[in-house]
């Protein structure tokens, strides 16, 4: 039985509409606190949310449901995804909840859980959860537990302070000339970022750092690097920093206005670490739709780099079953398995700053040796996610690409973990070719099961 309300990263959908409405919410409680409370009388969880208008209503009916189970509840308010984690390993909480949708739209909203060591859950606890989920849907919810009155969760800063001061002491304090812009995206980093980077006495400009319920990832943060990049050119800033709703991931601008994806960041961190001999194993963990480039500049320096599927809690399974110390994702989800148990943005932040400052080069000459191939992506919004290897025409459109592409491109055809979405991404030296190949395969995607 695969999993019907957990995607790659959580449970995700438009708020107040299944599975958000406030019933199904209020089940996942449940569900979350039945599983929790077997062999423990009473079991503590950290909550945590986003900006979005949303998240509050939608944390308070999580906390209600575990509090049927007799669940201690604490609040850390507005902090990133990787607070969360942190917390609820740090002070030995049971689990940790994050109330984000992370890049999403401010209309959406989602849950996401870690367990008491700070990871992700694993696809099979998350399974026997949605079964126990499906349950109490079907048994009405056991409304005689629910409040009438849903208690509104106060948020504990001191817990956000902890997390913030654990960072500042996690990485040397850069010493960096010249101003820093940082896009918070309207999101979790607009408190936190603020505050942790005044540890650090940097020369910095914060935008998008005004939430109001309703901008969360609008037109700002990392789904729109170029807006960072585009105030680096206009300050003479020596760099830029982007994040995105939930500050799990972070993106960058050089000095020149450009923007660093995750690839760069992998590569530049990398390096860092071998020069070091910290990069155990010798290898970097990056996922199906990184660049060939990055894969390509890795091998020059003797780096071996494995694929995972996409997603950072795939990315981290790969890592610990290869004894590798860094990974992540072209997005931004950079993981340091050292300091973290998941992708974390102000970290990768904190680190990209102390390589340049250590090495006393700008962002762009630290990565200048990466040669990316030109690479093309189309998203195909479909109304069901019929496996695409069923799909005679998609197959064969697939298959077409890939016989054409071999040795000099990659086909990679996916679903979003978190949307209604088919992803297509090629990869090839000839624009002709990526187009070409991409209509075909989407239009085949389109046609069979895409929305009209």
């Amino acid at each position: 039985m695969s999993r019907k309300l957990f995607g790659t990263d959580g449970i995700r959908g438009v708020a107040g509409e299944f599975p958000l409405d406030g019933s199904t919410v209020f089940a996942i409680g449940r569900a979350l606190g039945h599983h929790l409370s077997r062999g423990k009388r009473r079991p503590r969880v950290v909550i945590g949310q986003d900006t979005r208008e949303s998240s509050a209503w939608i944390a308070d009916a999580v906390a209600a449901g575990l509090a049927s189970w007799t669940a201690e509840i604490s609040s850390a308010g507005v902090i990133t995804t990787p607070g969360i984690a942190f917390l609820a390993r740090e002070l030995g909480f049971d689990a940790g909840v994050v109330i984000s949708a992370s890049h999403n739209p401010w209309t959406d909203n989602g849950i996401k859980v870690f367990g008491g060591d700070g990871y992700k859950l694993s696809d099979e606890i998350e399974l026997s959860i949605e079964k126990e989920i499906f349950r109490l849907i079907e048994n009405g919810g056991s409304p005689e537990a629910r409040p009438q009155v849903l208690p509104t969760l106060p948020g504990d800063h001191d817990l956000r302070e902890r997390y913030e001061t654990w960072l500042r002491s996690r990485v040397p304090k850069p010493k960096i000339r010249g101003k820093i812009i940082i896009d918070c995206a309207n999101g979790a980093a607009s408190p936190c970022a603020p505050e942790l980077f005044a540890m650090l006495g940097l020369d910095v400009e914060f935008i998008h750092h005004d939430p109001n319920g309703k901008n969360i990832n609008d037109h700002c943060g990392a789904l729109y690097p170029q807006v960072v990049a585009e105030r680096v050119r206009q300050c003479g800033a020596v760099m830029g920093i982007t994040f995105d709703g939930d500050a799990d991931r972070a993106l960058f601008a050089d000095r020149h206005g450009n923007v660093v994806n995750g690839d760069a960041v992998l590569l530049m961190a990398s390096r860092d670490l071998q020069s070091r001999n910290e990069l155990d194993a010798g290898m970097v963990v990056a996922t199906t739709m990184s660049n060939m480039g990055l894969e390509a500049a890795l091998k020059r320096f003797g780096i071996r780099m494995l694929r995972a599927a996409v997603g950072d809690k795939y990315v981290l399974d790969e890592m610990r079953k290869n004894g590798a110390v860094l990974g992540g994702e072209q997005s931004g989800h950079i993981i340091f398995s050292r300091i973290a148990t998941t992708g974390d943005g102000l970290l990768t932040a904190l680190v990209v700053l102390d390589v340049v400052s250590r090495t006393g080069k700008q962002l762009d000459e630290l990565v200048a040796d990466l040669k990316v191939f030109p690479q093309l992506i189309k998203n195909v919004r479909v109304r069901e996610k019929q496996p695409l290897e069923q799909i005679a025409t998609v197959r064969s459109a697939i298959r077409e690409a890939e016989q054409d592409l071999e040795g000099s491109g990659r086909v990679v055809v996916r679903y979003s973990g978190t949307e209604p979405l088919a992803r297509v991404m090629i990869e090839a030296e000839s624009q002709e070719k990526m187009q070409r190949h991409i209509e075909a395969i989407s239009g085949a995607i389109q046609k069979a099961i895409g929305v009209i």
